[in-house]
């Protein structure tokens, strides 16, 4: 494919991105300054969905209240402005995934690098207008900040998937260049980077599942609560819906914080605030419905959570020892350590990033400490996540033999197990007669004049065969011949003996 096209599909990508995140804040308020407000100001439409845009790309705000919200509502005017940084991951999600898709099929395009710088800088310029037309008084922020971090979020994802992309198709570049030195590394040694980050892939993947398990858990064993809080909340449809797609948009947010419930840290909803299997400490929580399905109080029993983890580790594991190659009859230890110490090492960082990402204020006061914290849910993933990688990679492989042994056994072991038949030219005359009569094997090689008639036609005559000339020694018995061998009379007379002692009543003909 071209490259002058390749950068236009990643351009597009960007701008679809980009379009995408925006289009799903905007329509909704848009139904909102409709049908809620009844003398909407439609100048601060697009201000107010170029906000949430950002936050959700881990923009912190600052928001101002004005003093007639404050006096209408009785708020402390000392709470009139505060910060606004838990991120709803939902749109930095979608962004990601756009990017390190639009990244992956430009590496198998053939361009990685174009497709790469193509789409980043287009996604950039995007941010750049959004950040420059959505000036607002009350809810504010860093220019440059609202430029740079949606601008890395597409930036890093999609380089990314063009790494992983040319390292599946190759790319006659730097990519190749380190798979061929990769190979050059000990036997042993030379699958253990490409493993590690496959397993971090997979425990990656396995965590995330394990947090939404226990969200929609939560929101099942705690149902009741939520709907109380929906309930007390008093909103219409248009309120309701508003507030269930603020949810809905929390929703990755809330994964990460149930994945640190799980791991054992917990989170926080507030200053000296702790929710964690051991015990939870919470005040006065928002009247958000889906914190609802937070646990009052916890039990003993939840601490069996941690097996979550150290079960993602030990599949992933499983996964990886199964892809480990034998070498000399052997199973080296020290590679099989080192793959295991990396891939917790690296799901430890991926953790604190978790951690970075799924905290934030939510609030003035108290509400200004919310999330996990970074250190201790990494060194819990970490430690978790190895103890499960170690049972399996550190154990014996069963049922399994060495590739180079394998390879040595079969050059070594023949095709057939049998002698091979030992080749003849064809003769036309014996595969039509059969070979000649022997002494040593009476019957062999009968003639086709006198086979039965059920495997020629019936219909068929033959002619009678030439009479040949008895010896002058042989006149007492014709029936002989001269070598001991039987005549063809003989091996006729045979021939219907044997028919009618079977008690077939289909005679041969001659």
């Amino acid at each position: 494919m071209h490259r002058l096209l390749i950068a236009l599909l990643a351009a597009l990508d960007a701008v679809l991105a980009a379009a995408g995140g925006i289009a799903v804040v905007l329509a909704p308020l848009t139904l909102l300054w409709v049908f809620g407000l009844g003398d909407p100001d439609w100048s601060a439409l697009w201000p107010a969905s170029a906000a949430v845009w950002h936050l959700g790309h881990l923009v912190p705000l600052t928001v101002t209240l004005p003093d007639t919200y404050l006096a209408a509502t009785g708020i402390d005017p000392t709470f009139a402005s505060f910060t606004l940084s838990l991120a709803p991951l939902a749109f930095a999600a979608f962004t990601g995934l756009f990017a390190a898709r639009s990244g992956a099929r430009a590496a198998e395009a053939g361009a990685a690098l174009t497709g790469w710088l193509s789409g980043s800088l287009v996604f950039a310029g995007l941010a750049t207008v959004v950040a420059l037309s959505s000036t607002a008084a009350l809810v504010a922020s860093e220019t440059w900040v609202e430029i740079l971090l949606p601008s890395l979020i597409f930036l890093v994802p999609s380089f990314v998937g063009a790494v992983v992309g040319s390292w599946r198709v190759g790319d006659d570049g730097p990519i190749d260049a380190l798979r061929a030195r990769l190979d050059r590394l000990p036997h042993a040694w030379a699958e253990v980077p490409a493993l590690a980050l496959r397993g971090v892939a997979l425990t990656t993947l396995g965590l995330v599942a394990v947090g939404a398990v226990v969200v929609v858990a939560g929101l099942i064993a705690r149902s009741t609560q939520v709907i109380g809080l929906y309930q007390a909340s008093n909103a219409d449809g248009i309120g309701a819906t508003v507030i269930a797609l603020g949810q809905l948009v929390y929703l990755p947010t809330l994964v990460l914080w149930a994945l640190a419930f799980v791991a054992g840290p917990g989170f926080a909803l507030g200053t000296d605030t702790a929710v964690t299997p051991a015990a939870t400490q919470v005040g006065a929580l928002p009247g958000i419905p889906v914190l609802g399905a937070v646990p009052d109080s916890t039990s003993s029993w939840l601490l069996l959570l941690v097996l979550l983890p150290i079960g993602v580790g030990a599949l992933t594991g499983w996964i990886l020892r199964g892809r480990m190659p034998l070498t000399s009859g052997h199973d080296p230890l020290a590679p099989r350590l080192v793959l295991g110490i990396a891939v917790a090492v690296l799901t430890g960082g991926v953790g604190a990033l978790a951690a970075v990402v799924s905290s934030g204020a939510i609030g003035p006061g108290r509400l200004a400490e919310t999330g996990p914290q970074p250190g201790p849910l990494a060194l819990a993933l970490g430690l978790e996540t190895l103890l499960g990688l170690l049972i399996l990679l550190l154990s014996p492989r069963f049922g399994a033999e060495p590739a180079d042994h394998r390879a040595e056994v079969a050059r070594d072991t023949p095709e057939f197990s049998f002698a091979a038949r030992t080749h003849l030219p064809f003769d036309r005359d014996e595969h039509m007669t059969g070979p000649t009569p022997t002494a040593s094997v009476p019957g062999r090689g009968i003639a086709s004049e006198v086979w039965p008639s059920t495997y020629r036609d019936p219909d068929v005559v033959l002619p009678e065969p030439p009479a040949k000339p008895a010896p002058a020694d042989a006149a007492d018995s014709p029936a002989s011949s001269s070598d001991g061998a039987p005549t063809d009379d003989e091996v006729r007379a045979r021939i219907r003996a044997a028919w009618a002692a079977s008690g077939d009543d289909t005679q041969p003909r001659h």
